[in-house]
């Protein structure tokens, strides 16, 4: 019996490309994740530092998904277009 993937990701949303780009590079200065979701991501995830808790494949968006998992873990992605605009994605955690 194949056991489903599981992932913790957070990420941060914001509505314009050039707004995450500046963030990602705050992040690669070693600004705090979660600080920055926290002030500056529009979705309701942002309260929590960006964290979008355990997530299974099939979850998110198509775009968001492969990211989550297909991409490295504890590297900052994007920014990635979706239909709620820019996200700056990071997986914590994969199995």
């Amino acid at each position: 019996m194949k056991v489903m993937a599981t992932a913790l990701a957070r990420h941060i949303l914001v509505s314009s490309k050039d707004e995450a780009e500046k963030l990602k590079q705050r992040l690669a200065k070693g600004e705090d994740f979660a600080k920055l979701a926290k002030k500056h991501s529009s979705c309701k995830s942002g309260r929590r530092g960006g964290d979008l808790g355990e997530v299974r494949p099939g979850q998110m968006v198509k775009a968001i998904d492969q990211v989550i998992f297909k991409k490295p873990v504890l590297t900052v992605h994007g920014p990635i277009k979706t239909q709620f605009g820019f996200h700056l994605v990071q997986v914590v955690f994969r199995d």
